[in-house]
């Protein structure tokens, strides 16, 4: 399965927060050394760089955002932040992010790409080891050596990106189909409503006697 993985800008600031927020807080513990409340989390998203750095993120149907990877620059290397909300893990999306943080820290000339995880941090050792990182035992860090860039490495990461925007660009039109739909559908039944004759003055409605039942119409839910 491809893996849409689109480069996040400024604007994402809240949406990452979100994502940030949505994360149980054992996760929060295992992305960031310690489960931070939610206006540290905020300052975090404040600091970031989205110019030096980058973020990636996975989007579902509805454009929530599901999984997220934070690259920071630094002067000898680059390190990789990594977080899946638990509805979405087992589907190769931590690999996927991976893989785009890989490519773009190499296409940029980083000589090493690093992460640091807590003690228990079971999903990112394994994508160490699957990748042959360096894993130095006891200090909970694992390195990369990154080879230098190559036309191979530019165009395949361009092809990602192009790919990444037109998923994107399709969701979008998709999900504003589906809420153009929903509030169609609502003000058509705002009409009928309002079409209806109102019932006679002095003949209310016969009220369900005690213990009588009645067949319920049933509403279509639209799903943005």
């Amino acid at each position: 399965m491809t893996v849409a993985i689109h480069r996040l800008g400024d604007g994402a600031r809240p949406t990452v927060t979100a994502h940030f927020l949505a994360l149980p807080f054992k996760d929060r513990r295992l992305r960031f050394g310690t489960a931070l409340a939610p206006r540290a989390i905020a300052a975090y998203v404040d600091g970031i760089d989205f110019d030096r750095d980058a973020v990636f993120g996975v989007h579902d149907d509805r454009l929530m955002l599901v999984g997220l990877a934070h690259v920071a620059f630094e002067e000898n290397g680059a390190e990789l932040g990594l977080s899946v909300l638990p509805a979405r893990r087992g589907l190769g999306l931590g690999v996927a992010l991976f893989k785009r943080a890989l490519a773009h820290a190499r296409n940029r000339g980083t000589p090493r790409l690093f992460m640091h995880y807590v003690s228990g941090n079971a999903p990112i050792m394994r994508i160490a080891r699957r990748f042959d990182m360096d894993i130095v035992a006891g200090a909970c860090d694992a390195h990369l050596n990154l080879p230098p860039a190559s036309p191979a490495s530019l165009a395949g990461e361009l092809m990602t990106d192009t790919f990444a925007l037109c998923d994107r660009t399709l969701k979008a039109l998709v999900a504003a189909w589906m809420r153009h739909r929903a509030l169609s559908g609502r003000g058509r039944a705002s009409i009928d409503s309002d079409a209806r004759p109102p019932a006679m003055a002095g003949h209310p409605r016969r009220p369900f006697a005690a213990g009588s039942s009645s067949k319920s119409e049933t509403t279509r839910r639209n799903t943005p």
